[in-house]
């Protein structure tokens, strides 16, 4: 369950950079399995990097399944998508070229551990102030609800730390190619009309700049 499909070199994240990638993303799907079917769930989440572990932590409705997977102890999964797109085949300069799906993902994995249910508050907080940060507004607090409606909120939710001990990132985006098959493509992707296969576009373009590609760069691109 905890590998990658599979991590060929020349698409390898290292582990810095996944841990970037996923922290960026901050929503995964958690999943962990009782020795019967998979369990999952898809979560919001943060990462604390300490000097001696890495955690991921993100809570779950007290009621979910996996609840009782983490007070157990059970390995977890979290994976985390990025953008993905459908490359044709004829969208390569050279010949005989195989068509592919292009995408970037992280998987990380360890030990799950139940938080105390006074830690709820935290976790809130936390996950609030990497939410709103994003959003070009003044940040929402939880401070700002009303108190016992906040407290309901807070016991109706269970908060896991997964102690993270598997680092798997894959950015795969032709990098095995020549260089006119890699424009090629990312001309194609960046004109597909669709987000993610911009934002692959631009990715692709950032990793060989001094390229000649047929669309603008940056956020300069439709």
């Amino acid at each position: 369950m905890e590998i990658m499909h599979i991590l060929r070199p020349p698409f390898r994240m290292e582990d810095d950079a996944a841990l970037d990638f996923a922290a960026r993303r901050g929503f995964g799907l958690a999943v962990a399995a009782d020795g019967g079917d998979p369990l999952g769930s898809h979560i919001p989440f943060i990462i604390r990097r300490d000097p001696d572990q890495t955690v991921v932590q993100f809570h779950l409705t007290a009621g979910n399944p996996l609840v009782a997977q983490a007070a157990a102890g059970a390995r977890f999964l979290i994976a985390v998508a990025g953008p993905d797109a459908y490359v044709s085949n004829d969208w390569y300069v050279s010949e005989d070229q195989v068509s592919t799906w292009l995408y970037e993902a992280v998987h990380l994995s360890g030990r799950a551990r139940l938080q105390p249910v006074d830690d709820n508050r935290g976790h809130g907080d936390a996950l609030l102030a990497v939410a709103e940060a994003r959003l070009p507004k003044p940040a929402w607090s939880l401070e700002t609800m009303e108190p016992q409606k906040r407290q309901a909120m807070l016991d109706g939710i269970r908060v896991v730390e997964v102690i993270v001990d598997r680092i798997e990132g894959q950015s795969k985006l032709n990098q095995h190619k020549t260089d006119a098959d890699h424009v090629a493509v990312a001309n194609r992707l960046a004109w597909a009309g669709t987000t993610p296969a911009q934002e692959l576009a631009r990715r692709m373009r950032e990793l060989r700049p001094d390229l000649v590609y047929d669309f603008p760069d940056a956020d300069d691109m439709p």
